[in-house]
């Protein structure tokens, strides 16, 4: 079942999200005392809208010569840094055209046993060309969701820190299940308790 508002006030009051803003922020005050428009984020009415953070924005580029991307043996070299921008709406990062970041939440989550999060892109990205996969949020898992950003447009696009980038859906399963992401037989996930940094592919 779909959680609503209610229920993720309560669960992030004891402790599923943090930091948790309660309601849906769509202005804040600039340095200039102004009050700006930005990426809504916060509780909505059945989901909670996430931020981007600023520590890290890093995209995928061709190395000559490199071989193939390989998910078992990731090679960091192929991520480029890209700096935090000022401008007139605020900072920025620049997704360049036809290329795909990594970056990471302000938030991190400590996912009941029968709970499980779903992310969805904000519809103001996805109609600006940008695209964010779908990252499930198992039962039991814990800290700081990585997050993969597209775009497959031929155009730059720019995207904003500290402001909105995906909203996360909460459903809860008929029942606890026997294994959660804490205690699988092997151990705990190996993306369990990930930090406040981008966390490359494992195996």
């Amino acid at each position: 079942m779909l959680k609503s508002d209610t229920w993720i006030k309560e669960q992030a009051n004891a402790g599923m999200i943090q930091p948790f803003v309660a309601d849906l922020v769509r202005r804040v005050s600039n340095p200039q005392g102004e009050w700006q428009r930005v990426l809504s984020f916060g509780l909505s009415s059945a989901g909670y809208d996430i931020r981007l953070s600023d520590r890290e924005f890093k995209v995928f580029r061709r190395i000559p010569g490199a071989p193939p991307i390989n998910p078992k043996r990731f090679d960091s070299r192929v991520l480029e840094d890209m700096p935090l921008m000022t401008g007139e709406d605020g900072q920025y990062f620049i997704l360049p055209a036809n290329s795909l970041a990594l970056a990471h939440s302000v938030e991190s989550f400590a996912m009941p046993d029968d709970v499980v999060g779903v992310t969805t892109c904000k519809s103001t990205y996805i109609r600006s060309g940008v695209n964010i996969p779908i990252t499930i949020l198992e039962p039991g898992w814990k800290g700081v969701l990585t997050l993969e950003i597209a775009n497959p447009t031929p155009c730059d696009v720019i995207v904003f820190p500290n402001e909105g980038i995906a909203q996360v859906l909460f459903f809860t399963t008929d029942s606890v299940p026997e294994v959660t992401y804490a205690t699988r037989k092997e151990g705990p996930g190996k993306y369990q308790s990930q930090a406040q940094k981008i966390v490359l592919p494992m195996v």
